[in-house]
């Protein structure tokens, strides 16, 4: 092992007894918990080295160093491999996902297992409906002159929408209603989906040309509506428990709440095939600036079988004080399963 190989091997030692302490790094404590095969004084000098280089640094007058953000930055980047969940944990992660009843069900499971797995904060963004189609429109007649429409998409949406008619229909109308609305929407990206439906009354029989009217005014909204801009949030608990400090907290909680900040950041990190991490200032929020974010893209395999097609974004928000390796393998294991589940519906 050269020079520069040892003291990654200290540093990645920093890392590991901060993440499980939070108290200061001494020598003495890393010789005598991991076994780096090399003297204190030897592992003295390399914490020189490494404090010299930025990679961690000494809080107040401690004897005892913590990792920078630039240290875990080299940590993350040299991590050869993620320990792989084991296979309990996988079993856990599809019975708790595959029990959930529709889409707005799965992504609050999702994010209430990933700030467990984690115990961090972790989002998910809803998946993204540019790519979504119409997969089927059920049309359930609840008295004579009041309907339920039912959309799905492939994307695993479900949308509900009530509509009063003014009109009375009979079972054979809303047969020949549904049948109308099936054959023009289903297989049609959603923005097709909605012009086809402004355009459907003026070709309609007469009879179901004013329910159609009705049927288009709720059915463009629900077409139109943009749901992927929305967010589920889960564990911020988790944050109070994390020793942060108050300051870094308020921030982290702000951030949070201005979910355009999330959004972006979960928008710029969705490769389903690839986790992104951000460390500090490499945020691009200054209130995440004491913060680390883990994530990646959900999606759906494409057609052809070939890669991955992007519906979403998920991941975890937390201090930089992270167990980095044990994120970065749930992000990536609950990623696969979503969109699975929601590429499969």
């Amino acid at each position: 092992m050269n020079a520069e190989e040892r003291r990654v091997a200290v540093l990645r030692a920093i890392v590991a007894d901060f993440v499980a302490t939070n108290e200061p790094v001494g020598s003495k404590a890393l010789v005598e918990r991991h076994n780096l095969g090399v003297s204190s004084a030897t592992v003295r000098n390399d914490m020189a080295a490494l404090e010299e280089d930025g990679y961690i640094a000494q809080p107040h007058t401690s004897a005892g160093r913590v990792p920078t953000d630039k240290g875990y930055r080299l940590f993350v980047d040299r991590l050869h491999q993620v320990k792989p969940l084991s296979a309990a944990e996988r079993r856990a992660i599809t019975t708790f996902l595959e029990g959930a009843v529709d889409l707005d069900d799965v992504l609050k499971r999702s994010v209430r297992l990933l700030a467990q797995l984690t115990r961090q904060v972790a989002v998910i963004q809803y998946p993204t409906l540019t790519r979504s189609t119409v997969r089927h429109l059920e049309v359930v007649r609840l008295t004579p002159a009041r309907l339920m429409l039912v959309l799905i998409t492939d994307t695993g949406r479900v949308d509900q929408r009530v509509v009063d008619l003014g009109d009375v229909l009979d079972e054979d109308d809303v047969s020949r209603l549904r049948a109308l609305l099936n054959n023009a929407l289903v297989g049609q990206p959603l923005a097709t989906a909605s012009a086809r439906m402004s355009e459907l009354p003026d070709d309609a029989p007469a009879g179901l040309r004013s329910p159609l009217l009705s049927v288009a005014a709720v059915l463009l909204e629900a077409l139109l509506e943009r749901p992927e801009e929305r967010l589920v949030l889960g564990g911020t608990a988790n944050l109070t428990r994390a020793g942060t400090d108050a300051g870094a907290l308020r921030g982290m909680l702000e951030a949070l709440e201005e979910q355009v900040v999330v959004l972006r950041l979960l928008t710029s990190a969705s490769d389903p095939e690839r986790v992104t991490v951000r460390i500090g200032e490499e945020n691009e929020s200054e209130d995440l600036w004491s913060a680390s974010t883990v994530s990646i893209g959900y999606g759906a395999l494409s057609s052809l079988g070939q890669g991955t097609t992007a519906l979403g974004g998920m991941g975890v928000v937390g201090p930089t004080r992270m167990d980095y390796p044990s994120a970065i393998a749930a992000v990536r294991a609950v990623a696969r399963y979503v969109g699975e589940i929601v590429g499969g519906r």
